[in-house]
C-alpha cells in the first residue's frame, strides 16, 4: 500500500507538471548535449529541473517564457527583402540600415548631411531599414528555442527553424552575409565598420539554434546550411576593411567584434580562429577599457552613460564565457593596478543599489535592474555571495525575468517592493 501511494504521488507530480507545461511528449534525448557557447548549459538543466520541482524562484519566469513563446508561434517571419529601400550596391538581400543617432540636418534644405546627436534614437532607423526585422527575428527564435528546450514542444522548434531558413538559408530571402551598409550616414560615407554591432547579439542566437538540438524541425541540412551563412559572414569580418577597422575600435565595438568572431568560430568547430579572437582579450579589452578603480571612461564619456557601461560590461561577460570553452581564463584577469572583469561590476554596483548617485549622462532614464543579468552571472561564475547580496537590493527587478531561468540561484530573499 505505501509503495502504491509513492508511486501514485510521483504520477500526480508529473501530470501536475505535463498540465502546467502543456506538454504532449517528452523532448527527445539527443545523443550529446547542445552546443551551447556563451550560455552554460549546466544552468540550463538546473532550471529545467527547479521548474519541473516546482520552485517558486523560477516557475514565474518559465511562465512568462511559455507566454512569449506561444506569442511568437504567430508572429510570421522576417526577411532583409521585406524593406522598401533598396541599399547603395541594388541588391535586396544586403542588409541596410540607418546609423541611430544620425538625424536630418536643420541647417540644409534637404537635410544632408545627417548629423549626430548622441544617445537619441532617430525613428527612421527601424522605419526604413532591416535592424527592426533581425532584431524581431533574433528575439523570437531565442524564445521559441528555450521554450522548446523547456518543454519539447515540436511546434516551438518549427517555427524556430523556419524563422532561421527564412533569414539565413532560403534563395528568395536570405540575407547575404555580410554588412557593408550598416548603419549608413545620410549624406555621409555609407560604408561603416560601425555597423557590424549591429549583429552583436547573433552569438546568443548561434546559442539557440544548439538548443534545438534533438528536434525533428531542424536536422543536419538545416546545421549545415546555416553553418555555410555563418561561415562566409565570419570570412568577411575577418577580411573586410570593415571588419578589419571594427577589430581596432577600443570601446564596446571592438569587445562585441571579438565576441562575435569568436563565437562564430566556435559555431564552426574553428577553434583555433575562437582562441587567436580572444587570446589578447585580456591586455587589449579589459586592461585597456577598464581603470583601476572599475569606470570604463569610453563609454561614461556617452550620453547614454549607464548603459553603455552595462553594455560594454555585458560583452566582457560573454568573451569571458567564451574563453571558459577554449581553457582562457578571463574571469580572473586581474592587472597589476587592479583593472578586471570584477571591478568594472564592482564599480557599478553602488550606483545600482542607491549608495551612489550616477554623476554621469544618462538621457534615456536610469534602470538599476537592467544590472541584475551581470549580478547573476558573477554569482555563478565568481563565486561570490556578495552579489546576490547586492541582487537582493537592487530595485526594479522582476520575479519573472528570463535571467532567473539563464542564471539560477538559490533565492535567499524575496524581490523589493
Amino acid at each position: 500500500m505505501i509503495k502504491n501511494s509513492i508511486l501514485l504521488s510521483m504520477l500526480f507530480v508529473f501530470l501536475s507538471i505535463v498540465a502546467e507545461f502543456g506538454i504532449t511528449k517528452l523532448p527527445a534525448v539527443a545523443d550529446e548535449a547542445p552546443r551551447v557557447f556563451v550560455l552554460d548549459f549546466k544552468n540550463l538543466v538546473e532550471a529545467k529541473n527547479r521548474v519541473k520541482s516546482g520552485d517558486p524562484s523560477a516557475l514565474p519566469a518559465s511562465r512568462k517564457l511559455l507566454r512569449d513563446a506561444d506569442h511568437a508561434l504567430d508572429g510570421g517571419t522576417f526577411s532583409v527583402v521585406d524593406k522598401e529601400l533598396v541599399p547603395p550596391g541594388g541588391d535586396k538581400h544586403d542588409y541596410m540600415s540607418l546609423g541611430p543617432y544620425w538625424w536630418p540636418n536643420p541647417n540644409t534644405a534637404n537635410g544632408l548631411p545627417y548629423v549626430l546627436r548622441d544617445g537619441e534614437f532617430n525613428p527612421e532607423r527601424d522605419n526604413t531599414s532591416d535592424r527592426k526585422l533581425l532584431d524581431n527575428m533574433v528575439q523570437r527564435v531565442k524564445t521559441l528555442a528555450l521554450g522548446y528546450f523547456f518543454t519539447g514542444r515540436d511546434a516551438y522548434a518549427a517555427q524556430a527553424a523556419k524563422l532561421l531558413r527564412v533569414w539565413f538559408v532560403d534563395g528568395a530571402t536570405k540575407m547575404n552575409p555580410h554588412l557593408k551598409y550598416a548603419q549608413v550616414i545620410p549624406g555621409r560615407n555609407n560604408v561603416r565598420g560601425t555597423g557590424i554591432i549591429d549583429t552583436h547579439d547573433l552569438p546568443e542566437l548561434v546559442d539557440s539554434v544548439g538548443l534545438l538540438t534533438g528536434s525533428k524541425a531542424w536536422n543536419e541540412k538545416d546545421q549545415k546550411d546555416l553553418q555555410n551563412w555563418f561561415d562566409a559572414y565570419l570570412a568577411w569580418l575577418v577580411e573586410s576593411p570593415e571588419g578589419r577597422a571594427e577589430a581596432r575600435a577600443q570601446n564596446n565595438h571592438g569587445s562585441w567584434y571579438d565576441v562575435q568572431v569568436a563565437s562564430y568560430a566556435l559555431f564552426l568547430d574553428r577553434k583555433h580562429l575562437a582562441t587567436t579572437a580572444l587570446k589578447d582579450f585580456s591586455a587589449k579589452r579589459i586592461a585597456q577599457q577598464i581603470e583601476p578603480d572599475g569606470r570604463q571612461p569610453r563609454e561614461l564619456q556617452r550620453t547614454q552613460a549607464w548603459s553603455y557601461s552595462l553594455f560594454n560590461l555585458q560583452a566582457l561577460f560573454d568573451a569571458a564565457s567564451l574563453g571558459d570553452r577554449l581553457g582562457l581564463n578571463l574571469w580572473n584577469f586581474k592587472t597589476q593596478d587592479g583593472r578586471s572583469i570584477r571591478k568594472a561590476l564592482d564599480w557599478l554596483i553602488p550606483f545600482a543599489i542607491g549608495e551612489k548617485k550616477w554623476a554621469y549622462q544618462q538621457i534615456s532614464g536610469w534602470q538599476p535592474e537592467k544590472l541584475a543579468p551581470l549580478l547573476r552571472q558573477a554569482t555563478l561564475r565568481l563565486g561570490d555571495p556578495s552579489y546576490t547580496a547586492a541582487l537582493s537590493k537592487l530595485s526594479g527587478r522582476v520575479p519573472d525575468g528570463r535571467e532567473n531561468l539563464l542564471y539560477p540561484l538559490a533565492e535567499t530573499s524575496s524581490l523589493p517592493k
